[in-house]
């Protein structure tokens, strides 16, 4: 390919015309099919002097060799990259990279970063050995390219283990470290912003080496040593005049403070991860013992030692710390308190760290302010989205705070005193002089202990409520809105208070009422937020009542300001509360609902639309989605609530099937399960299927076609809805069966598809055997041949796999046991389904299995004796011993089937009680002795990890099919449960005595004389469940008559 012509096309994607830019693109995107075009690309990229183009050569360079290096198996073929170019690129992007300027550079190394996942060190040993000579070399750009091409090595095995990183840790560990660690020693000396960037990359490799496994070289003391010494040094050093730009948003992304970033994040993977004895997991306490024994002793003291040095230059104000530095110091201390010999360090600075500390960094800064006021939305998603920030210094203080009192319970006192003398201060202040940020810094930390000041024998729970009264209510009508907005969250932070005073109680309600109308958009998420723990008070709900329209309008408009995912689920636990008094609301209330759903939606594709789409649907689950996730759990808790208004529902569909269609159609795969269960919830609740849902059922099975393959386990219970709602209209409508078999089909001939989609294609399988008897004829064989198919692949070992595979034919017998018996002896399958069958008879444990079995052991009863396959014939009786074993265990399967039922009702209608004793102050001689030196802490965190280690031990000790069994559904329904089995079975053997009693004598002949007294107590239940019948029957006639006479 010629370079100068593809530079020349290249050039022109930067031209102000559109036309000739959107030409120049296609051109482009034909040009990358034909071999040489990387090359091409490499050869511009090493003499291109204008910035514009090589920038644009050097995204289309990424763009290709991301998408096409390592392609999946669909990827077209002219699409890929040729071994010959992938030779060619790996001998020319290292040294690429050490010859380009930053931004080409910059786009280069994902590039590198790509080639190695795939490619090292199977197909590119060879660039290890190319690192070390960079590394060695005088030339700084080279020095710098050998720099990333260790960093990009490192991330490669950043999440290997064991044997998998053998190679890396003997090879690149031994021979590379000893360099970097010299090369960072000398870096640290340095001040220009070139060596801040290199010593960044070192940084980040030795994270990315020790993030899942600290490589025996390096846990040498000498080597420990030297590398936590250089950490220090990174820590301690005063910050270069080149980091210290006027805007604190630049400093965040200076080399320098990146630098500083990572050596803190080193030092702490090393202490929380390694360096813990407490934290340390059974499965690796053994090899780490050693090195974290002598890791607590000698390392981790120094380490806060020199932390607490830049925490008190940062407190006199003569050093300033980035948030990264701060919120690594404060998780730090957190992991400080649980150990004995830190704690003993620690606790002679913990006053003064809370006071100087953690308090100024949880008070609202002068940027939260300006947020406030001016961007409401951006204040309240930084706030409330808690698992984004979780690096955020504030988050990090606060998890300080909550270890700090959860563990060494005497130091809540010196917290309380703290914020005592803050809100005490500011109570008897002027106006003028209040400092009304202080209050609300205080109220924010009163607010992370509410666990532990309402914990279990709490010395303190008794006078929160006079706290609130005191010092909390009164900020509900303060002027600045950010103290009320933190008066409302203080109040949901204490959503176990238990209040003496009912008066206080309902002034606390009707402050959040005031507050919900506020004038702050905070202020009325924040009061939304409260409202919905206050339900759990009988008097609130009482009062709430009639309000509940007013109070769901204002939360529909709070949800259409602020896309806050947390007012969905107020919403949500609000419909499932008070579904009575919306009921008269509904159809508006859901019409709402979809609207702002729709919006949030719109705006969702707008803003894909205007980044790069992907081609297979819309995929990052953002705040907006998430929102829209809320909002599409509360359309599904209101339909449910309408189970008894058939006609409601009916429109409720209507106004649904607009927010149906546009999320399949557009593939906003994030929000599938969602709309399947809505679809679910309406046919299950109407138990018939309107021609609006009919809609939906095509929109599903297009949705699958296209492909949704992996998420028939979400549509599944809708479909089963209109299998066993609609047969009658599918018997009709051909085209609905058809889809039904077109997914089972789909789904079994996919090979992407694991075991959980293949028994997802049994059930639609059964269904339509079950529920469409004498309409699916054509389809038996194909169904028998796709179950039996599976059963012949080696990797049926899952039991509930295996039960449901055989189960499709066992249907298939039900339904038609001619046709089966023929289908099976055609392909020479009747003997192996037998063995089948029979050899996991004991697995089918649940009453549907049993009832399932028993009906198709009957049908074959039923069949002349001559159109029994020749090959089964000599193992006929099983059927009777076979029925003998299922009949005796039904009892008990009927039994366990009535305690699921019981204990699903149980858990749907209980409020299970929090047992968690994370507050829990244990005896009060406990915390009141405690002494500087109190005992190691127990780490929850290794004590969760080893249970879960212990618990993959169990299942992996299974083994074989024996790794899971079929539990009773309690909700499973299906035409069998009208079924009757002991009359079915009777009226058979009835038949069979009296159409061919040799037969049937000789079948009784070669059972077992306890098998025949099941059978024979199989015919006296029989007779006994006709006799029940007559006399309900009678008596239902008789009751019947009574209001009649009564009546007249």
């Amino acid at each position: 390919m010629d370079p100068g012509a593809l530079r020349s096309c290249i050039q022109a994607t930067l031209a102000t015309d559109a036309n000739i830019r959107r030409q120049s693109e296609l051109d482009l995107r034909h040009a990358e099919e034909n071999p040489g075009f990387v090359d091409a690309l490499m050869n511009i990229l090493e003499v291109e002097q204008e910035n514009s183009v090589r920038q644009a050569t050097v995204v289309y360079l990424k763009n290709r060799v991301t998408k096409a290096w390592n392609p999946p198996d669909d990827y077209p073929a002219n699409k890929r990259i040729t071994d010959q170019e992938r030779t060619s690129v790996r001998a020319r992007v290292v040294p690429l990279i050490a010859s380009s300027p930053p931004n080409v550079r910059a786009q280069l190394i994902p590039i590198l970063q790509a080639i190695l996942h795939t490619d090292f060190p199977e197909r590119w040993p060879d660039v290890f050995q190319l690192t070390v000579q960079l590394l060695h070399s005088d030339d700084a750009a080279s020095v710098y390219a050998g720099l990333q091409c260790i960093l990009c090595i490192c991330r490669v095995y950043r999440f290997k283990s064991g044997n998998n990183r053998a190679d890396f840790e003997n090879g690149v560990v031994v021979n590379a470290f000893p360099q970097l660690l010299a090369m960072g020693n000398r870096l640290v000396q340095e001040t220009s912003i070139e060596a801040g960037e290199m010593l960044r990359a070192i940084m980040k490799a030795f994270k990315h080496a020790i993030y899942f496994e600290l490589p025996a070289h390096l846990r040498e003391q000498q080597n420990t040593v030297g590398w936590c010494t250089l950490f220090l040094s990174v820590v301690a050093k005063d910050p270069p005049p080149c980091s210290m730009a006027d805007d604190a948003d630049e400093r965040e992304t200076n080399h320098w403070w990146k630098a500083k970033k990572w050596a803190y994040a080193n030092l702490n993977r090393l202490f929380v991860r390694y360096g813990n004895p407490a934290t340390l997991s059974k499965s690796n306490g053994d090899e780490y013992a050693a090195f974290s024994k002598s890791f607590l002793e000698q390392f981790a003291p120094e380490i806060l030692k020199i932390y607490l040095q830049q925490i008190e230059k940062w407190v006199g104000k003569t050093l300033w710390l980035s948030k990264a530095a701060l919120s690594q110091t404060l998780t730090y201390l957190d992991e400080c308190v649980k150990p004995k010999i830190m704690w003993a360090n620690l606790q002679p600075h913990s006053e003064n760290l809370v006071s100087h500390l953690v308090f100024p960094v949880l008070c609202l800064s002068e940027e939260d302010l300006e947020l406030f006021e001016n961007e409401p939305s951006e204040y309240l998603h930084r706030k409330l989205n808690y698992y984004e920030q979780v690096s955020a210094p504030d988050v990090a203080a606060m998890n300080f705070l909550v270890s700090l009192t959860k563990h060494r319970k005497k130091e809540t006192f010196t917290v309380l005193n703290f914020v005592n003398s803050i809100v005490n201060k500011y109570e008897a202040a002027a106006d003028a002089d209040k400092q009304p940020m202080e209050k609300e810094g205080a109220l924010k930390m009163i607010g992370t202990l509410a666990s532990v000041l309402l914990g279990k024998k709490s010395p303190i729970a008794d006078q929160v409520e006079y706290f609130f009264v005191r010092h909390v209510f009164p900020e509900f009508s303060s002027p600045h809105g950010f103290l009320r907005a933190r008066a409302c969250d203080t109040l949901e932070k204490f959503e176990a208070l238990e209040f003496k005073e009912e008066s206080n109680l309902l002034l606390a309600y009707r402050s959040i009422l005031q507050c919900m109308a506020d004038e702050q958009l905070p202020v009325r998420v924040e009061a939304a937020l409260a409202l919905q723990p206050l339900i759990r008070h009988d008097v609130i709900r009482e009062n709430m009542q009639s309000n509940i329209p007013q109070i769901m309008q204002q939360l529909l408009k709070l949800a259409n300001e602020v896309d806050v995912d947390a007012l969905a689920n107020v919403m949500e636990d609000f419909v499932e509360v008070f579904a009575a008094e919306l009921t008269p609301f509904a159809v508006a209330l859901t019409e709402q609902l979809r609207d702002t759903y729709l919006r949030i939606i719109r705006e969702v594709i707008e803003k894909e639309g205007q980044g790069d789409e992907d081609e297979d649907g819309l995929g990052v689950l953002d705040d907006k989605s998430v929102t829209a996730l809320g909002v599409l759990q509360t359309i599904g808790t209101l339909i449910l609530t309408l189970e008894s208004t058939p006609d409601v529902l009916q429109h409720l569909e209507t106004i649904l099937m607009p927010l149906i269609s546009t999320t399949l159609d557009h593939k906003l795969y994030d929000l599938y399960t969602e709309v399947f269960e809505i679809i679910d919830s309406c046919t299950f609740a109407a138990k018939s299927i309107s021609p609006t849902m009919w809609q939906a059922f095509e929109l599903m099975h297009k949705t699958f076609k296209n492909g949704a393959e992996l998420y028939l386990e979400d549509m599944l219970p809708a479909l089963e809805n209109f299998i066993q709602f609609g047969p009658s209209h599918m018997a009709t409508n051909p085209q609905y069966v058809e889809a039904v078999v077109d997914m089972t089909r789909d789904i079994f001939e996919n090979k992407k598809v694991g075991k959980v989609d293949r028994i997802c294609g049994c059930k639609l399988a059964e269904g339509l055997m079950l529920s469409l008897r004498g309409h699916v004829d054509e389809h038996i064989p194909e169904f028998i041949r796709l179950a039996m198919n599976a059963l012949g692949e080696d990797d049926v070992k899952v039991k509930s796999y295996k039960i449901h595979l055989i189960e499709v034919v066992i249907n298939a017998i039900y339904y038609n046991p001619q046709l089966t018996l023929s289908t099976l002896e055609s392909s020479g399958l009747t003997n192996k389904l037998f063995s089948f069958w029979f050899a996991n008879i004991d697995n089918f444990t649940r009453v549907h299995d049993k009832k399932l079995s028993i009906a198709a052991i009957t049908a074959l009863l039923n069949i002349p004796p001559t159109s029994v396959p020749q090959s089964v014939q000599q193992g006929w009786p099983r059927l009777l011993q076979g029925c003998a074993k299922l009949f005796k265990t039904l009892p008990e399967a009927e039994k366990n089937r009535e305690e699921a039922k019981r204990e699903n009702e149980f858990q749907l209608n209980s409020d299970f009680e929090d047992d968690e004793d994370e507050g829990d102050w244990g005896e009060e001689d406990g915390w009141q002795n405690e002494a500087g030196d109190a005992e190691d802490v127990r780490d929850e965190s290794s004590a969760y990890l080893d249970f879960l280690s212990e618990e993959a031990q169990k299942y992996s000790a299974f083994g074989g099919d024996d790794d899971d069994e079929l539990e009773e559904e309690s909700i499973l329904e299906t035409p069998l449960d009208e079924l009757e089995p002991y009359s079915m079975f009777k009226q058979s053997l009835l038949k069979l005595q009296s159409e061919q009693p040799q037969f049937y004598e000789g079948l009784l002949k070669q059972i077992e004389p306890a098998e025949q007294q099941v059978l024979e107590a199989v015919v006296n239940q029989a007779d006994a469940v006709v006799a029940q019948k007559a006399e309900q029957a009678r008596a239902a006639a008789a009751e019947a008559a009574a209001q009649s006479v009564n009546g007249a």
